[in-house]
């Protein structure tokens, strides 16, 4: 079934009262690879899904990364999507892979830690994409956060020049040529099924992921009525400096916690 663990095993954890786990786990019939963080102590948690940005090894998870976010008291768990970690099936680039995101969804509602009514839902980068997509498939979304995150895959396209080739060869094509394909990526379109409560982070000098994203996915959210928060910090690009870093995480993990349980 999808988001049972098949596999896991102890990785090294920089943290003395957090477990780190490396996960095999099902997602569409392939055994998909992923991070755990679990604190120590036994109590119910919040369940938080990392979805990472970039694409392969681009953009790969971090252990502290999850960890910062696991200190706060959730259990955390990031895909490294489909046939990356030595998992099965090729990464798509939020086209069938957001199913691994679905599946770490389900393997968090059904971890004996976490209280299945309060699992939350977080991307950074092309992440964000797959977390909007995640919480339009989900049932029982908490929360969704959005931190630096592509909401249009076209704007994406036309923005990095650098992205181009890689997104013609996964995607197929240009968004000229195969324009289905690309809003089949772009979660704006489908948002009035939308029932969480969205938060967005986003620096506004960011020139990987511009601000336009935020500004469509916001816009969007308000015309339907949808609960929504935005953070913009006029001064930051796409990575925050340490200490604002550690200051948004606060905040955001706060912002988490005050939503009301599904």
């Amino acid at each position: 079934m999808d988001g049972d663990i098949i596999d896991q095993y102890r990785f090294p954890s920089p943290h003395p009262d957090i477990d780190v786990f490396f996960v095999t786990y099902m997602a569409q019939g392939l055994k998909v690879k992923g991070f755990l963080a679990v604190p120590k102590q036994n109590d119910v948690y919040d369940g938080f899904l990392y979805l990472r940005g970039g694409i392969k090894n681009v953009g790969q998870v971090r252990v502290p990364r999850l960890i910062q976010f696991a200190s706060h008291g959730f259990v955390v768990f990031a895909p490294l999507y489909r046939g990356n970690g030595g998992g099965e099936g090729n990464e798509d680039f939020v086209g069938e892979d957001r199913y691994d995101a679905l599946a770490g969804f389900e393997l968090l509602r059904r971890h004996p830690l976490v209280h299945p009514g309060r699992v939350h839902v977080f991307g950074f980068s092309r992440g964000g994409a797959m977390a909007l997509h995640t919480a339009l498939l989900a049932e029982r979304v908490c929360s969704v956060a959005v931190w630096g995150g592509v909401t249009d895959l076209e704007l994406t396209y036309w923005e990095r020049l650098d992205l181009r080739r890689m997104m013609k060869r996964v995607i197929g094509g240009t968004p000229n040529k195969y324009p289905e394909r690309y809003r089949h990526r772009t979660p704006l379109y489908n948002l009035e099924r939308l029932k969480a409560p969205v938060l967005i982070i986003h620096g506004e000098r960011d020139t990987n992921v511009s601000i336009e994203h935020a500004w469509r996915l916001e816009r969007r959210l308000k015309q339907l009525g949808r609960p929504v928060t935005a953070w913009y910090f006029p001064e930051f690009n796409h990575y925050f400096p340490p200490q604002d870093n550690r200051k948004t995480v606060q905040r955001l993990t706060e912002w988490m916690k005050q939503q009301p349980t599904v």
